[in-house]
């Protein structure tokens, strides 16, 4: 390839990169508009004696009892509000890999409008739910369709070159840290500026729906087709095994979608999909856990109020969108692996520092070497995990791994949440500072490049 290809084909790369970021951070800002409103819309529900409500409280009250939570207004509203949480991360976890399945067939711009439709939709019964039902149906379709994730990273994993495929999932890093750091701050200000009290979140979720819709018509009008035709699968697979390969736990944290094909990857890159898998798996599991509990202990040791829990995770969120954007970004190929090693060991005295933190500055110190680790790991696991599979099998490969990250936010915050209240904080971090080892030990068992 000659200097003038080349440049062509960094322009190109540079310019589905910056579309996959403003189209996800479109996504996302109308994603997080509803997490400051959650604590105040459960409390409205509550109020109203909906019996789906009534049905779904007396579930949380059995596993309030069970783990030992005081009785506590906050306490409930997050263990309620981690039980939606982790119905949304169930239905992604079936999802993710049906849309990344379906994107090496149709397509990756048709899938992203599809979905986005499916997500406008999810923002317009949100708009009009006037009973609990209705607004648990409004996240029932959300979590179905939210799909734009994965496939934002397989269009990253089109890319020809591994720099710009490393470039554009720290972008897509930076995008998520920007989306859950303005997009509650702008749902809260529509909501308190609501004057309608009964429906206070009619007007985040009409921005939402609008942000949506903006969204849609930004990939109509910008979005270009990153799957050559020649690189498409010639047909749905539609059999019961193919698509218990896509939905069952065991298959999936095999990868065993990629194997049933005459052309699947080579042995030692199945291997590598596996252990990477894993590693992701166990990250999110115990990350999300900290993430979780994060507002128990910091509500009950710092007596935090909203505002200040507020500030904390802005703080986070900026941290982590600079390393991003500054740091992760810049990582040269090869060198995801030892950069994920890094931001994991990292992590031990980060939990270690946040579990017994006695003072803000504990608090906060820890905090930053979390910020650190939230920021590079999953953008170069994503990376090293676009490195596998033909180019006919990345919609798969990445809706896989999205999947596997699904079905461990959906059960990281219940363990973590039980060990927090039976165990105590200090142990529960603690513990979980040490299970890090696990997949450190992983990625060292492994082969990777000589970089690395």
């Amino acid at each position: 390839m000659n200097n003038s290809d080349r440049t062509q084909e960094d322009r190109g790369s540079s310019r589905v990169i910056t579309v996959v970021f403003f189209t996800l951070l479109l996504d996302l800002l109308g994603f997080t508009l509803i997490l400051p409103l959650l604590p105040s819309i459960l409390d409205h529900y509550g109020q109203t004696e909906d019996a789906a409500y009534q049905s779904l409280q007396s579930l949380v009250d059995w596993f309030r009892e069970t783990i030992g939570a005081p009785i506590e207004t906050k306490y409930n509203t997050v263990l309620f509000g981690g039980l939606i949480g982790s119905l949304f991360s169930l239905l992604q976890f079936l999802s993710s890999p049906l849309t990344g399945a379906a994107s090496d067939y149709y397509g990756r711009r048709p899938l992203m409008m599809l979905t986005t439709v499916g997500l406008m939709s999810s923002y317009a019964l949100w708009a009009v739910s006037r009973s609990f039902s209705m607004f648990l149906l409004s996240r029932v379709v959300g979590g179905i369709c939210k799909g734009n994730v994965s496939l934002c990273t397989a269009i990253v994993a089109d890319l020809p070159c591994p720099k710009a495929r490393n470039r554009g999932m720290a972008m897509i890093g930076v995008a998520f840290s920007l989306g859950f750091t303005v997009g509650p701050l702008i749902g809260a200000y529509f909501a308190r500026r609501s004057s309608l009290e009964e429906v206070f979140y009619l007007g985040p979720a009409l921005l939402a729906l609008l942000f949506s819709a903006a969204d849609l018509l930004f990939i109509f009008i910008m979005l270009p087709e990153t799957l050559h035709k020649e690189n498409k699968v010639s047909c749905v697979s539609s059999g019961v095994q193919e698509t218990r390969d896509l939905l069952s736990p065991v298959a999936l944290f095999h990868f065993s979608a990629l194997t049933r094909r005459e052309d699947s990857p080579t042995k030692e890159s199945m291997e590598n999909l596996k252990v990477l898998g894993l590693v992701y798996f166990t990250y999110l599991f115990l990350f999300s856990g900290l993430e979780y509990t994060l507002s128990f202990l910091t509500h009950q040791r710092f007596q935090f109020t909203s505002m200040d829990q507020g500030k904390m995770f802005f703080f986070i969120g900026i941290t982590m969108a600079t390393i991003q954007g500054g740091y992760a970004r810049r990582i040269k190929p090869g060198h995801q692996i030892k950069t994920v090693k890094l931001a994991i060991m990292l992590l031990i005295p980060a939990f270690i520092l946040i579990g017994l933190a006695w003072n803000l500055t504990m608090l906060y110190t820890g905090l930053f070497l979390y910020s650190f680790a939230a920021a590079v790991v999953v953008p170069c696991l994503s990376a090293q995990v676009s490195e596998h599979g033909l180019a006919s099998q990345k919609g798969t490969v990445m809706g896989i791994l999205r999947s596997l990250g699904a079905l461990a936010r959906a059960l990281g915050p219940i363990l973590a949440s039980s060990v927090y209240w039976l165990a105590g904080s200090e142990l529960c971090f603690v513990i979980s500072s040490a299970l890090f080892i696990y997949p450190l030990v992983l990625l060292r068992t492994q082969r990777w490049s000589k970089e690395d």
